[in-house]
């Protein structure tokens, strides 16, 4: 995949963020109602929990700067006691209550106190622990829906796009809308409860006390709302850098072996320190501006609380306020604050699940330039007839067509072999045939068919590929073999095997069938893979074959060995092969000589020798090195 720009949109100037992906990332929860109804329940109850300690605080306080007002006074001469109480504007029942009830007072605050911590604590593990169970299967569903996605986009979307950035969007992305859609939706509702619920108590309590406060509120929520036009470009540009980032380290990993052929390592190195660089800055922007956020909004608190101090002392000394009353208000206005502090990490939260949203359904709206038509049909079983008619194709950014024009038939039971340079179109035609990509004009048919009519299932089902570049999975060679038919029987399997001529080195290895093969199949040799690959495609039986230059990773021996049981296999099916070497395709029914795209030449071996110059050309320079090949092979058939 060529990288062009690694993060083009930062690069190019920013787009104007939306937060459409993430409002239809909303729809996700009513997969989870049930269980995000526990949570939000459980939310409302630890809450109303949390709400009620600064009135019991209240009460406490009170309780026991009553009890010793009404102790100093009961040790008053009872001439004075009548006028102490009338100037606190206490009852004798209210003076007796205070005395005597202080302690029981004191008492059943407090266990009142451990009552609603014990709540709290319940219902904030409930809010947590279904909360977690939302947003695990919200990243569940979504990583399943991009997955599914991502292996129905068709060939052109993956050569425009790159490996890393593709896996990004599934691990990271997706984490970030988890994250918010799990536990900042919760912060945020708790904190408009906490900070609504707090005012109301607030201006119930002690309206005047309120207003103090009040002009310093519209400040903080204009504060957020800044930050959050500014920090969603900003996480968006770590997420393009980590993308690009995870897109060396892929190649990296892949390609591990040509860097140490040739000695890029520093190369490498610089170039991933480059993006660990830019992906670094990018982060320490969005601290900077995160950690000129959060102190500012403390700042603000911090003000709020200097004039709830100086206008509550004021009326203490007034005597309109009683310390409880003062303190209770105290605690509340942390609930005013704490809350804003809460917003701003959610602000956090929401600008990265955000821009990652939108990159998520970038790919989920991705439109698949391959896709079955509403009414397309299911191919019926074929004979294997296959026609080219006037096809002209160009890939995606490309000026020149890959194929230009290019008619041919191949009927049921025929070898087709395609020669050419590289770049002449051979690969591009076996990728029509089985709709990796569409034509760009004429029409591909097969048993009369218009591909493009069929289902890409029943097309594909019927068809066998043998790529060049042999592509195996971690697990066993069994299940590698079996891999477009896991409920063939073992029989089957060997039966293929035995075919490919894969039989003998797979019972050589100490389990057989059941030996695992590391990542891409690096455990085997490029032969034995390549057999492998061509066992995988005869298990299916197919009526059409496709081989692209499939036997260009074995040694001469096997070549022979493996064209041989090719000969044979290939017998009543339709077969196009890719070979660079004349030597395998010189039987074949018809050749097509390809260059720049267009059919120069075709027909039989010995008719291109005397009508082709290009055929000749190719037939003479690979002479001298087929001619000891061929001497080699004939020696070990006859010793």
């Amino acid at each position: 995949m060529n990288v062009r720009n690694p993060h083009p949109s930062v690069r190019a100037g920013t787009p104007p963020m939306t937060m459409s992906g993430l409002r239809r990332s909303f729809s996700l929860l009513k997969n989870y109602r049930g269980v995000a109804f526990l949570a939000y329940f459980s939310l409302f109850i630890s809450t109303a929990a949390m709400l009620m300690v600064p009135q019991i605080t209240q009460n406490i306080i009170d309780a026991v700067t009553r009890g010793l007002v009404a102790q100093k006074i009961a040790a008053l001469p009872a001439a004075f006691q009548s006028m102490a109480l009338q100037q606190l504007g206490w009852t004798a029942e209210q003076f007796a209550r205070y005395r005597d009830g202080g302690v029981n007072a004191v008492l059943w605050s407090g266990a009142l106190i451990v009552l609603f911590a014990i709540a709290r604590g319940l219902f904030a593990f409930s809010q947590g622990y279904n909360a977690e169970r939302v947003s695990q299967g919200i990243a569940f569903d979504l990583r399943n829906r991009l997955f599914e996605k991502i292996q129905r986009l068709s060939f052109s979307y993956h050569d425009r796009n790159q490996t890393g950035q593709l896996m990004v969007r599934a691990t990271d992305d997706v984490d970030k809308v988890r994250l918010f859609l799990g536990q900042g939706l919760l912060i945020a509702l708790q904190s408009v409860v906490l900070l609504v619920a707090a005012l109301i108590i607030l201006s119930a309590t002690n309206y005047r006390l309120m207003l103090t406060i009040l002009p310093i509120l519209p400040v903080a929520m204009a504060v957020f709302f800044v930050f959050s036009r500014i920090a969603q470009p900003l996480f968006l540009g770590v997420q393009q850098r980590l993308s690009h980032l995870n897109t060396i380290l892929q190649e990296n990993l892949a390609g591990i072996k040509v860097i140490k052929a040739f000695v890029q390592e520093p190369v490498q190195k610089k170039r991933f320190n480059q993006a660990a660089e830019d992906l670094m800055r990018q982060q320490i922007k969005v601290s900077r501006t995160f950690s000129f956020l959060f102190p500012f909004v403390f700042l603000i608190a911090n003000l709020g609380q200097a004039l709830i101090q100086y206008a509550g002392g004021r009326q203490i000394i007034e005597g309109t306020l009683s310390i409880g009353e003062w303190q209770k208000f105290s605690m509340y206005l942390f609930y005013v604050f704490f809350p804003l502090g809460q917003l701003g990490f959610v602000i956090s939260q929401l600008a990265q699940a955000s821009a990652s949203a939108n990159r998520i359904y970038e790919i989920l709206d991705a439109e698949s330039e391959v896709k079955n038509k509403p009414d397309a049909l299911e191919l019926p079983p074929i004979q294997g007839r296959v026609e080219f008619r006037n096809v002209t194709f160009k890939y995606f950014g490309s000026s020149e067509p890959a194929l230009d024009d290019v008619s041919f038939i191949a009927e049921p039971g025929q070898t087709i072999a395609l020669l050419g340079a590289t770049g002449s179109g051979k690969s591009t035609i076996i990728n029509l045939i089985p709709r990796f990509y569409d034509v760009s004009a004429g029409s591909v048919l097969i048993d009369g068919y218009d591909v493009r009519d069929v289902t890409i299932e029943s097309l594909r089902r019927q068809i066998g590929i043998v790529l060049q570049d042999t592509t195996l999975f971690t697990g066993t060679i069994r299940e590698n073999i079996a891999f477009g038919k896991p409920e063939a029987t073992q029989e089957e399997i060997e039966a293929a095997a035995k075919a490919a001529l894969a039989h003998d080195f797979i019972m050589s290895f100490p389990d057989g069938y059941d030996t695992r093969v590391g990542e891409r199949g690096t455990t085997l040799s490029g032969g034995q893979k390549q057999r492998i690959a061509i066992a995988r495609a005869l298990l299916l039986d197919p009526r059409i074959l496709i081989l692209d230059d499939s036997t260009s990773s074995v040694d001469t021996v096997t070549e022979y060995q493996i064209q041989q049981a090719l000969n044979r296999l290939m017998k009543g099916r339709t077969s196009f092969v890719i070979a660079q070497r004349i030597s395998t395709v010189r039987n074949a029914d018809q050749i097509l000589v390809l260059d720049r795209g267009r059919i120069v030449a075709r027909g039989r071996h010995e008719d291109l020798l005397e009508e082709s110059p290009i055929y000749a050309e190719i037939y003479h320079s690979q002479l001298i090195e087929d001619v000891p090949a061929v001497a080699l092979t004939g020696a070990s058939a006859t010793g």
